[in-house]
């Protein structure tokens, strides 16, 4: 097991992805801990706040990782909240850097999660890692402005960025929407209220993405941007229609003027080229089999 004596520190590990990519990465060996704002009891876990630049010194001291995988964030695109996308996912960032690099032990590699929002609705086909930006919401542009400052610290640290699409899985906060499609289904709801039903979007399956993520920290590509995506779209109209197949349930969907999106991406596909010539091997399990999972758990 290549992390087999080390230790690997995961930002935001009681979220959604930290617990999965902390599954992992225990498998491949590390002694995994763990950072995040709100208590708990857990073994190996610090809380800290990454606006707190002391705190996070004293963390990073502590642990003295040899990974970092740093998915802390705000990361609703809907947060009713603009500067805390800005403060968390760019200064909270740039704390943690700050930190690692003062702590003075060299690491094996720094994985940074920023977002495919960053790409915008303005290409067709499938977006690669050289596709323009185009933010178009306020999660999105601070995600960018965290790759950049990211950049800043390249020649210092060895980090890469990844550029997750949409993907979900069993824990996902119900404020997202395939959780809250699911959630009508298991709940029998006669009608669903969503926006538009007529966007596709690229999903991969979280457990998938973790591998991905370990199998990217085993690789180290050092000063590299990857997207993780599966390459494949499914609008949300045939999601709706997978979980009544699975279900055997079937409801109304109403659209709600107030969850149409006026800046909507239309269409998000990525290109996992890069990705697959990194790791080898790999891919996400069909979208079906993800909603299978979700609404029989």
């Amino acid at each position: 097991m290549f992390g087999a004596g080390k230790r690997a520190l995961i930002t935001g590990i009681n979220g959604f992805t930290g617990r999965y990519v902390a599954a992992e990465l225990s498998a491949a060996g590390y002694r995994v801990f763990g950072v995040g704002s709100l208590p708990s009891t857990q073994e190996d876990y610090l809380q800290v706040n990454l606006l707190n630049a002391d705190e996070l010194a004293d963390a990073i001291a502590k642990v003295k990782p040899d990974v970092v995988v740093h998915l802390a964030a705000i990361a609703f695109v809907g947060h009713g909240d603009a500067s805390a996308f800005y403060n968390v996912n760019v200064i909270g960032t740039r704390n943690l850097l700050q930190a690692i690099y003062d702590c003075g032990k060299p690491l094996d590699a720094i994985l940074i999660a920023s977002s495919a929002n960053i790409y915008g609705n303005s290409v067709e086909g499938k977006l690669d890692e050289c596709t323009p930006a185009n933010p178009v919401n306020d999660y999105a542009v601070s995600k960018l402005a965290m790759e950049y400052m990211a950049r800043l610290w390249m020649d210092k640290l060895p980090i890469f960025i990844t550029r997750p699409f949409n993907y979900t899985g069993v824990g996902q906060a119900e404020n997202f929407l395939l959780p809250k499609i699911v959630k009508h289904y298991k709940d029998n709801a006669a009608v669903i209220e969503l926006g538009n039903i007529d966007v596709w979007r690229d999903f991969t399956d979280v457990r998938a993405l973790s591998k991905a993520y370990v199998a990217l920290l085993q690789a180290r590509p050092v000063g590299e941007t990857i997207n993780v995506c599966s390459g494949r779209t499914y609008s949300l109209r045939e999601t709706v229609a997978l979980c009544e197949k699975i279900s055997g349930h079937s409801l109304e969907i109403r659209v709600n003027p107030a969850f149409v999106r006026p800046n909507e991406v239309k269409s998000l596909c990525g290109d996992a080229s890069k990705l697959r010539a990194t790791i080898g091997e790999w891919d996400t399990p069909p979208l079906e089999e993800t909603l299978r999972w979700m609404l029989e758990n």
